[in-house]
């Protein structure tokens, strides 16, 4: 895989975003804070200015992140990838033995994942588990809590 980074098309929009903002938005409230926490005299022992600083520090280093991303981003829908196995960017859809529960998953890069939105990386317990499993395996995941029970029921691609 080297450097690339494997994200969806909306997730790549997603990353752009986030350093749009950074970029703008919190740069100019950064640079707001150290001004006025410069107009309190003596910055020396002045928390506000450090804390100021250091959010600029911080900013700084998630736009640098961010940028070396994107510059090595692959869209996955440009990719090649087999749908008759689980592969990063499938959803799968399995039933959890131990309880029948139907779950739905997006397998995507660690930059995407999202719990919200069920999309889970591929480098999760549950993500490695399911890499390169077919519909109608049943498969067990060793996780932290212990061992998961799974029957793919279907992949597709978005």
């Amino acid at each position: 895989m080297g450097n690339e980074v494997y994200l969806t098309r909306a997730g790549f929009h997603k990353l752009q975003d986030q350093l749009e903002s950074l970029k703008t938005t919190e740069r100019q409230k950064i640079a707001k804070a150290i001004g006025e926490a410069r107009a309190q005299g003596d910055i020396s022992e002045n928390a506000e200015y450090d804390a100021a600083k250091e959010a600029q520090a911080h900013n700084e280093s998630r736009i640098s992140e961010l940028e070396g991303k994107l510059a090595n981003v692959r869209i996955i829908e440009n990719e090649n990838i087999p749908s008759d196995k689980i592969f990063i960017g499938a959803i799968v859809t399995m039933q959890d033995l131990d309880n029948d529960e139907e779950l739905t998953y997006m397998l995507v890069s660690p930059e995407e994942a999202s719990y919200e939105e069920n999309k889970i990386s591929i480098f999760s317990p549950i993500g490695k588990g399911l890499l390169g499993h077919k519909a109608g395996e049943t498969l067990e995941i060793k996780v932290p809590a212990g061992i998961l029970k799974y029957k793919i029921k279907k992949i597709k691609r978005p």
